[in-house]
């Protein structure tokens, strides 16, 4: 889905006149509800964790991280 490498730093998150605004890296930027953004925010800590157990498997079974042979 991406088409470029992932961001390396986190989204700048305000409230303004009741809406929570987002200002993320490349310009990018968009508003949501208080409902919405909680949601957005419960999602977003899932897929983090998905993807730090994702990145943490294919750690463990990459051939550098094997033991030398003897």
């Amino acid at each position: 889905m991406a088409s470029k490498s992932p961001f390396d730093e986190a989204t700048k998150v305000t409230a303004e006149q009741g809406e929570v605004v987002l200002q993320g890296p490349d310009s990018i930027g968009l508003s949501m509800t208080p409902k919405a953004a909680a949601e957005t925010g419960r999602r977003l800590r899932d897929g983090a964790e998905q993807a730090r157990k994702q990145a943490e498997r294919r750690k463990s079974s990459s051939p550098a991280s094997d033991p030398p042979p003897k």
